[in-house]
């Protein structure tokens, strides 16, 4: 399993836990909003946002909601964004990005994780050189979407997309973070719907786990990570396997 197998795979996770999904990407689009304005056309942080939120199949009351919230009253909340680094057991690579209101909170929490994991929280850059931040598109393949490969391929590469997988279930877009709006959009107006469709950060190489209790100790540390509320995504080079 590559690395957008393993994302598609991870996502696949994270949907059993939808109602904490939206509180996270409400949280998302409210910043975005909050920093950029209400309006997606003008603030590609919120489009962004919002995309996110269409694949992960949020109501549309509840993206309007947050759209509301960020522009209007805040109750005086204000949310910070942190990214910690670190290693998890035999020396997976873990990056995890926050938004957090309560920076020591979550600080303190991340390290138990990790602790927890049988890991260790490291510095600033101690893995993040070992991903690359890369906009990711899934479109999924099923008999209600009969997409035809070459014209899809052939659109991603007019549009600028840096690369093009076929899947068994799915098809994964990947480009450049400035190429990123421009895809999505020029897939969006032939009609694609995208299942997946966020900027990421994309492990250069997978790191395979052996020894149970390292497959144990691994799966809760990012058990962990993904039930805070603080944390938006967690990505790891870890090859999962079935």
């Amino acid at each position: 399993m590559g690395r957008i197998g393993t994302i598609v795979k991870q996502k696949g996770k994270m949907d059993a836990k939808r109602a904490k999904i939206f509180t996270k990407i409400g949280r998302y689009i409210m910043v975005a909003a909050r920093e950029g304005g209400g309006d997606p056309d003008y603030n590609a942080a919120l489009k962004a946002a919002i995309d996110k939120a269409k694949a992960a199949n949020m109501p549309k009351d509840n993206i309007e909601r947050a759209i509301k919230k960020g522009t209007g009253d805040s109750d005086g909340v204000v949310f910070t964004e942190l990214t910690y680094e670190g290693y998890g057991p035999g020396g997976i690579a873990v990056l995890v990005e926050c938004l957090t209101d309560n920076t020591n909170r979550i600080a303190a929490n991340v390290r138990s994780y990790f602790s927890k994991g049988n890991g260790n929280l490291g510095t600033t850059g101690c893995v993040s050189f070992m991903f690359d931040h890369k906009g990711v598109l899934v479109i999924d393949r099923d008999e209600d979407n009969a997409v035809d490969e070459e014209e899809l391929e052939m659109l991603v590469i007019e549009a600028g997309g840096e690369d093009f997988v076929v899947e068994d279930t799915h098809f994964e877009i990947i480009t450049a973070i400035e190429d990123f709006g421009t895809v999505r959009d020029a897939l969006a107006e032939e009609g694609h719907e995208f299942s997946m469709a966020e900027l990421r950060y994309l492990p250069q190489t997978m790191t395979e786990l052996t020894e149970p209790g390292d497959i144990k100790s691994m799966q809760k540390l990012v058990d962990l990570l993904e039930e805070d509320d603080d944390v938006q995504n967690v990505y790891h080079n870890w090859m999962e396997t079935e």
